[in-house]
């Protein structure tokens, strides 16, 4: 079997799921615009060739990348990145190659625009939060006098909080369409909620062969904008209505042969027009793997190698999972350069040291949704989760 790895240097621990094929016996053929010397030693070790582009962005390249490929090891089987960035180039190869096992562009408007989104979580019979593409200011007026304020304002193709914003008025709405970008954007009822979220490795017919799945406390708005910290976790266990709504979503999406992060607002409290405490509206998807740290996450928390478990599904489309493994918690806290904290580093580690399990310094490209030094701990239940979140955020005034 010869599999394409688009950028398999970014994220750096992607050199995971190239090991992993190629103990499958899957030959790994590397496309990226990094010189081959300046790849990670076990990113080097997994592949058996590669071929350096100018830039990924460089359509034809890659395509030629792919053309040598097939002059040296013959039909490719494969062609994926698991990067949201490469989705829609993904399956443009995979349309030019024939490669069946992929989603090809027929289906790109549904996985990347957040309007069509909508409309599928509806056909799963998933309810949406009101929403409408920003085109006229005056339609936009008439949008809120039906629905009211606050709204999102967030790109219709994009990822994270990122250029997405919160307008409490109409003055803010005003300011918002004097400015308004080139890209289209969408503007939504603001939702008081719990992002929640269902991953899973979904097989060739469509159907879970792991499931696990993420709550997400902090609102990643005030993350990226109020410099708050970035708290989330992935839970041992996901809520029977988290699962049935995912299972409906991944049927109405065809999704198949991935993993898949596809997120849902749990409301906080009962919301005229949107719901009742407790229940779950679609917000997006992503037909890739969660970013971040969320794969050692995954990891941690159900005693798994998710990497290993893609892989399996890969070349044998079915996996093994240890029934007896042990499930935890496990949260993660980015605290902020921009702030002083009542416990620093060392005594984040003295005091909690047999809970954490990871400690690094973010990426600047990752920053921005996460915090600059990040946390992971692996808890028993949700009350230590609690008390290490606390202990961790807590800043001096």
């Amino acid at each position: 079997m010869n599999f394409v790895f688009i950028s398999p240097h970014f994220p750096e621990h992607y050199w995971r799921f190239c090991a992993a094929l190629r103990e499958n016996g899957i030959q790994v053929l590397g496309i990226a615009d990094t010189p081959y010397e300046h790849l990670l030693p076990q990113l080097r070790d997994s592949l058996s060739d590669y071929y350096q582009v100018p830039s990924l962005e460089d359509g034809e390249a890659v395509l030629r990348a792919i053309g040598w490929f097939i002059s040296r090891h013959g039909r490719i089987d494969w062609i994926e990145s698991n990067n949201e960035y490469w989705l829609a180039q993904d399956a443009w190869l995979r349309t030019m190659f024939n490669v069946r096992t992929g989603p090809n562009l027929d289906r790109m408007d549904i996985y990347k625009h957040k309007s069509s989104m909508k409309a599928v979580y509806q056909q799963a019979g998933i309810p949406t939060a009101p929403s409408m593409l920003a085109d006229t200011l005056e339609n936009a007026l008439a949008f809120t006098r039906k629905h009211g304020y606050p709204l999102v304002a967030k790109p219709d193709v994009g990822v994270g909080a990122n250029d997405t914003f919160r307008l409490k008025d109409e003055r803010d709405l005003r300011d918002f369409f004097s400015r308004l970008p080139l890209q289209p954007y969408l503007l939504e009822r603001y939702v008081v909620g719990e992002v929640c979220s269902y991953d899973a490795l979904i097989d060739a017919q469509g159907q879970p062969l792991y499931e696990t799945g993420n709550i997400t406390p902090s609102n990643i708005m005030d993350v990226v904008n109020e410099k708050n910290e970035s708290v989330y976790m992935i839970v041992p266990e996901i809520a029977p209505d988290l699962r049935d709504a995912g299972r409906r979503a991944v049927s109405a999406f065809g999704a198949f042969s991935r993993l898949i992060h596809f997120e849902f607002f749990r409301l906080t409290q009962d919301q005229a027009g949107l719901g009742r405490a407790g229940d779950l509206l679609g917000l997006e998807v992503n037909m890739r793997p969660s970013g971040g740290f969320t794969p050692d996450m995954i990891n941690y928390a159900g005693s798994v190698d998710i990497h290993r478990l893609w892989a399996d599904m890969v070349r044998f489309d079915r996996i093994h999972l240890d029934q007896n493994r042990r499930k935890y918690f496990c949260v993660f806290v980015g605290r902020q350069d921009t702030h002083v904290y009542r416990y620093g580093h060392d005594e984040l580690m003295r005091d909690w040291h047999h809970r954490i399990v990871h400690h690094a310094r973010i990426p600047e490209a990752l920053s921005g949704a996460m915090g600059n030094a990040m946390y992971l701990a692996q808890c028993m239940n949700r009350d230590e989760v609690d008390a290490f979140v606390r202990y961790a955020c807590e800043r001096l005034p």
